[in-house]
């Protein structure tokens, strides 16, 4: 049966995490010289303006109804003009690194939140509500920063990776791109289906995904 209340508990905080990642893209795409984002009207809080058919919808719905220990997705990305950027190859990092930052950094606020709840604010009701809203945002915010960051284009970590190689390898690295996305869902669907019939183990997104999110854990306890 579709539970609306737990749902609601999904939806909402997975586009909080997803529009304040964009957002933080366009933002520092801005102070950093390019006008993009801004011109177009993509530095907004209304999700609509964000949401991407696949990523924000059909992915995140795949993964929330088949119980996925993990969970990701992603917005229709901001508009970002790299020759615009004052130093576009060092720029082209610090933009790519600003979402997953932003995840992080709501994932931490969301600790803090709970901690708060555990100590003085019963989890009942509307209340227990608004507590559940935030452990899902920890988690969907930890998630979609260890998806973010690795390491392909057009992912942010392939982008931040493109940055900090010589300017030859970059180049040659930067024309992987255009096959990132067929490349993505191989690894994502593909690898793990030829798994299961060879008998094994070819989750590659899925051991990714669990060594990193164990990481950032790590280093989320540490600052914490």
């Amino acid at each position: 049966m579709f539970d609306l209340m737990n749902f609601s508990m999904f939806i909402i905080p997975l586009f909080l995490a997803i529009v304040l990642h964009e957002l933080a893209h366009g933002w520092v795409a801005l102070k950093l010289g390019d006008h993009t984002a801004q011109k177009e009207g993509r530095l907004t809080l209304n999700p609509l303006h964000h949401i991407d058919p696949i990523g924000s919808i059909f992915i995140p719905a795949i993964l929330f109804l088949s119980h996925s220990p993990f969970m990701f997705g992603w917005a229709k990305p901001v508009p970002v003009r790299f020759e615009a950027l004052r130093d576009p190859k060092r720029d082209m990092g610090l933009v790519a690194l600003a979402g997953p930052l932003m995840n992080f950094l709501l994932a931490v606020g969301a600790i803090f939140v709970l901690a708060f709840f555990e100590k003085y604010l019963p989890a009942k009701g509307l209340l227990g509500w608004v507590r559940g809203n935030f452990e899902a945002l920890f988690v969907i915010s930890i998630s979609l920063c260890a998806f973010n960051l690795f390491p392909m284009l057009p992912l942010d970590g392939g982008r931040i990776i493109a940055s900090v190689l010589p300017d030859k390898w970059a180049r040659e690295y930067a024309k992987t791109e255009q096959y990132g996305f067929l490349l993505f869902l191989f690894l994502l669907i593909g690898l793990p289906y030829l798994g299961r019939i060879l008998h094994l183990n070819l989750d590659i997104i899925g051991h990714y995904m669990l060594w990193m999110r164990t990481g950032l854990l790590r280093i989320i306890s540490w600052l914490i």
